[in-house]
């Protein structure tokens, strides 16, 4: 299998994310700049952190709009999995593959720490390997992590089991509706969060909760493969 790892102006987690493939699930991964238009014989799409050129628009606004957007959207709409973590939840939201839009944290401070996330939904190709309801540790590192959606599409999110990370009650660092840290598309092969799994998949980084999301995906394109 083959992973890509989309490099923008000012990603800085491009190389955490491609350490998780590479160094630690052992797996085929290249960088694949923004100004690219094909990621044809990839099988997964993963979309780091960082802080995108054109941020100071709105987060993710201006990386939603580059070339290699296409080619994400063709491979979402073909069931490739799609994953992003911090930035590449903004960016996400932003193309119009995933729901609701990110802001300015609730007291509008930076914030960088470890946090406790609950896996609401344990049935998606990144979450198997965990148990519904079981909570981890992923670190967070955002400014523009508050997650907005209207009244109608978080009922839908809800009776569509898309809210895939919460926070837990009374721990939620950036004023997320519903306490809402990750989320999916209706088919569940887009998936991003705002935490940073990618950061917590060795012991040397303090937390390995963050490894089975990728330990699931590889595992669950091993059963399509």
């Amino acid at each position: 299998m083959k992973f890509a790892v989309i490099q923008f102006p000012g990603s800085n987690c491009d190389l955490d994310m491609y350490e998780a493939i590479n160094s630690v699930l052992k797996e085929d991964v290249d960088y694949v700049d923004y100004r690219q238009e094909s990621l044809a014989g990839y099988d997964a799409i993963l979309i780091p952190g960082g802080f995108t050129y054109g941020d100071y628009l709105r987060a993710g606004a201006i990386a939603a709009r580059s070339p290699i957007m296409k080619a994400i959207k063709e491979k979402a709409a073909q069931g490739v999995p799609v994953f992003g973590a911090c930035n590449g939840f903004q960016i996400l939201t932003e193309a119009g593959l995933l729901p609701g839009s990110l802001s300015r944290n609730a007291g509008l401070h930076f914030v960088c720490k470890p946090q406790r996330v609950i896996i609401e939904n344990n049935q998606t190709i990144f979450t198997q390997q965990y148990q519904a309801g079981e909570e981890v540790i992923f670190p967070i590192a955002h400014a523009e992590g508050n997650y907005y959606c209207d009244p109608e599409v978080l009922v839908e999110l809800e009776a569509n089991n898309q809210i895939i990370f919460r926070y837990p009650e009374g721990d939620n660092p950036n004023g997320s509706v519903a306490n809402i840290a990750g989320i999916s598309n209706k088919e569940g092969n887009v998936v991003a969060l705002m935490p940073h799994p990618e950061r917590a998949v060795e012991t040397v980084l303090g937390y390995i909760d963050g490894l089975r999301v990728f330990t699931s995906l590889r595992d669950a394109l091993n059963d399509k493969l």
